[in-house]
Parts: structure tokens; sequence; C-alpha cells
């Protein structure tokens, strides 16, 4: 888990490997300090992620309470097929902003959900 500040434009949050309970109090750490910094935009790049259970997606629904709170936009970017999957299932895609890339997302273009 880092963190890209793009000045001005967005923080692209990266998130890799495997994320379950073992990382839960890492990961809300981590995505409460960037939403603490208001950046224009907070992107999370899911790309990297191989695993995503409950835990990671309760942290960032978490998160985008926190950032609509602080008048934020919150960004989910580039999910993997099984990411993607977890999102949709549980509906949590029906609230959250999903975009295929990053770039689509710095963009604020590209096919969106939430």
């Amino acid at each position: 888990m880092n963190g890209t500040p793009l000045p001005g434009t967005a923080q692209i949050f990266h998130l890799n490997g495997e994320i379950d309970h073992d990382q839960r109090q890492q990961l809300e750490s981590a995505l409460g300090r960037a939403v603490a910094e208001r950046p224009a935009r907070l992107i999370v790049n899911l790309a990297g992620l191989t695993f995503c259970d409950f835990t990671c997606l309760n942290a960032l629904l978490t998160t985008r309470t926190a950032a609509h709170a602080a008048g934020l936009p919150l960004v989910l970017a580039a999910p993997t097929s099984a990411t993607r999957r977890l999102l949709e299932t549980t509906g949590a895609d029906e609230v959250l902003t999903i975009c295929d890339s990053v770039r689509a997302a710095l963009a604020g273009t590209g096919p969106r959900t939430g």
C-alpha cells in the first residue's frame, strides 16, 4: 500500500497483493491518512490487488463514507476480474465510482459505475 501524489490533481493510492484481516489496520490507517490529506481526488488503484475479501471491501466502503463527508471524490480504478466480481456481487459497485483504468479515473472519463 502506497500513494502517489499528483499535486492539484489527485492522489493515487496503490493496493498490491492480498488484503485480508491481517492487513486491516494498516489499510484503514493508510486510507484514512489519504482522505485527511484532502487531495483534489483520491484514486485507489486496484490493478495489483490479487485478493480482496470483505475486510478490504469494508475498508473501501468506510473510505467512501469519509471521503464523501470531506467532499472528496473517491474513484476505484482498474479492478481485477475477481475484485470486480466481489464489488458486483455485494452491490458495492452501485455506491462506489469505478473506472477501468487509472487514466480514465484521472480524466474522469471511461466506463464507470456508482
